[in-house]
């Protein structure tokens, strides 16, 4: 069986939630391939220097580089390690993530030119950066999406008298999570019974804010940390509605998760997420950073429960092709 070095940050952190590194690297491993990560080191220039390392001295023993590659500063960690790939004459692949990759694109035209014109294969998990790199030019990238494992999932069937509100993701300026408490507090206003809790690691001091703002509002908010991925499926069946306010998005895989679980699913349509949802058939769709929206949509949620749940029959429906058991046959053609 092939040997891979997987290059990406795998942090083991209460700041951080688990990334597609520890999930598809593990899935990988139990496909039978023989994985090698870099890296788990905390200080930025230590996580880099660790990834030259590994690549220059696995580079006789691995078949594979897999990297994953964002828009913020991995985006460098990308062009690095990838260049090194070509003067070792290793096949690397990239692992595209990150919603605002489409604006590196537009940035840094020649360093994007260098790492994904000379990858062996360029992965997208979404058909929005399939499309928004054939836009720019690059058409030789294979779309395979997040997997999660479905019988994991439990889908339940989830009643509407009350607006029952979960948001999970890390705690970042780019997800917006002020976003949920203003909603919160919108709903509340209303008349609308409603509560809202909110999971995830704080990744940029952004969760003393949002607290802030939620004592300031006077509103008793949730707040759990960080929870492992048993915990938040099992907290999941207390709420019925599923908040994701980002700006900037890919393919989340909280958001495939929740559709999975039964919950409805209001979102921001931003990047990745109208070729996930289909607005009004599997979910609910608002424009960013709109609270009104995002308040009539929880409303519609709350009136229409029938229609919610056909809905939320559909989003399942659909979230079972993501199933690592069809998503593996995949990966296992870009690396045979």
């Amino acid at each position: 069986m092939k040997k891979i070095l997987y290059v990406g940050n795998k942090l083991e952190s209460k700041k951080v939630n688990i990334s597609a590194i520890h999930t598809l690297g593990a899935s990988l491993e139990k496909e039978g391939f023989e994985v090698y990560y870099s890296s788990s080191k905390t200080n930025k220039l230590a996580r880099l220097l660790d990834m030259i390392w590994s690549c220059l001295t696995l580079s006789r023993k691995v078949d594979f580089v897999l990297i994953d590659t964002y828009s913020t500063l991995n985006f460098y960690y990308a062009f690095i390690i990838s260049q090194l790939c070509r003067i070792l004459r290793l096949k690397y692949i990239t692992i595209l993530h990150g919603g605002n990759l489409p604006n590196r694109l537009k940035q840094n035209p020649r360093l994007s030119s260098r790492i994904f014109n000379n990858a062996y294969k360029n992965v997208s998990p979404s058909l929005y950066l399939v499309d928004e790199f054939k836009n720019q030019g690059f058409i030789d990238v294979v779309y395979i999406p997040n997997a999660i494992e479905i019988s994991k999932y439990p889908f339940l069937e989830k009643e509407y008298s009350s607006a029952k509100l979960l948001w999970v993701r890390s705690f970042s300026e780019i997800y917006n999570p002020s976003l949920a408490i203003h909603i919160f507090k919108e709903l509340k206003d209303q008349d609308i019974k409603t509560k809202l809790c909110m999971v995830g690691p704080d990744s940029d001091g952004s969760v003393e804010k949002i607290k802030q703002l939620a004592n300031d509002f006077n509103l008793e908010v949730t707040f759990t940390g960080k929870l492992t991925k048993e915990a938040w499926i099992d907290l999941s069946k207390e709420f019925n509605i599923f908040l994701n306010t980002t700006n900037f998005d890919n393919m989340p895989v909280s958001v495939i998760e929740a559709m999975a679980l039964g919950l409805c699913v209001v979102s921001t349509n931003v990047g990745g997420l109208p070729y996930l949802i289909n607005n009004n058939e599997d979910g609910l769709l608002v424009p960013p950073n709109d609270k009104t929206s995002f308040v009539d949509s929880i409303k519609k949620v709350i009136d229409n429960p029938s229609a919610i749940k056909a809905m939320t029959t559909k989003a399942r429906k659909k979230v079972e092709a993501y199933d690592w058991q069809i998503v593996r046959l995949k990966w296992h053609e870009v690396l045979r």
